[in-house]
């Protein structure tokens, strides 16, 4: 019993471990669109710095799931909660690594004034970032109706990412000077659509955990 009860505790600390790396996530998306937005390079390298942080939570966590399936050899629902942590930390590995992407182009973007307002890509951002949000809160309460909700928000950031695409590239047979500052905001728009992408990933993997089964969102 000792031994079951101890399993149930370090089980409770992945969920939390993985709910800490979500909100380290969430907020490296969250700086990183606000630096290019507001052109705010020490926004730009803290999101750079800080992913050091979640990227050594991100292998803590793998580890911690590997050594209890040596140690415990988990079976059922316990085993598919062990495996859609993986699955997980791995999405949101790969967020905070668009969100970087992002930021490095805030920085070479840096002596550069914008061919236009940025609207659409902070449209974009808004919703990507709710769905991020929206995948943890499901994972969160085991919310299957929300991870649904999820893959169809999915739709409008594609929508926006083809306007967004279209327009820049737009721009630049019109205005051929233009190309690299259009090429990185080409970059940050493919980045929150990747975002968007890992999100609807997340939910997936919350009805996997629930149910069992294997869902394709996209």
């Amino acid at each position: 019993m000792a031994g079951r009860h101890t399993f149930r505790e370090e089980l409770e600390r992945l969920h939390q471990d993985l709910l800490t790396m979500g909100s380290l996530v969430e907020t490296a998306i969250h700086l990183s669109v606000k630096s290019l937005t507001d052109r705010d390079l020490v926004l730009a390298e803290k999101v750079i710095n800080d992913d050091d942080a979640i990227d050594n939570l991100n292998l803590s966590i793998e580890r911690d799931c590997f050594r209890l399936i040596a140690l415990q050899q988990p079976m059922a629902r316990d085993l598919r909660r062990i495996g859609t942590v993986l699955k997980v930390v791995t999405d949101l590995e790969r967020m905070a690594d668009n969100a970087v992407s992002i930021a490095k182009s805030t920085i070479r973007l840096k002596d550069e004034t914008y061919v236009k307002q940025l609207i659409d890509i902070p449209k974009m951002a808004v919703l990507a970032k709710a769905m991020v949000h929206d995948a943890l809160s499901a994972y969160i309460h085991m919310d299957t109706e929300k991870s649904y909700q999820v893959g169809k928000s999915d739709d409008a950031v594609d929508r926006l990412y083809k306007e967004i695409y279209n327009e820049l590239l737009e721009i630049m047979r019109n205005k051929p000077d233009t190309i690299n500052q259009c090429t990185q905001f080409l970059f940050v728009a493919h980045s929150l659509e990747r975002i968007a992408d890992h999100a609807t990933n997340l939910a997936e993997w919350v009805i996997y955990l629930v149910t069992g089964k294997i869902e394709d969102l996209n």
